[in-house]
């Protein structure tokens, strides 16, 4: 029981993304922070190796 209502939740949530990754000013935001976080993790010679 409890998995059916968490999978109905996850799927709400999943929804309303999509539906707010489609409007225009919000692409421009992820844009941001998709390239904002490419470059943090690109730079800086070697990462943490775990």
């Amino acid at each position: 029981m409890a998995g059916m209502i968490r999978k109905l939740i996850a799927s709400g949530v999943a929804a309303k993304v999509i539906s707010e990754a489609k409007k225009p000013h919000n692409q421009a935001k992820i844009k941001k922070f998709i390239s904002d976080f490419q470059k943090k993790n690109s730079g800086g010679g070697k990462g943490r190796m775990r």
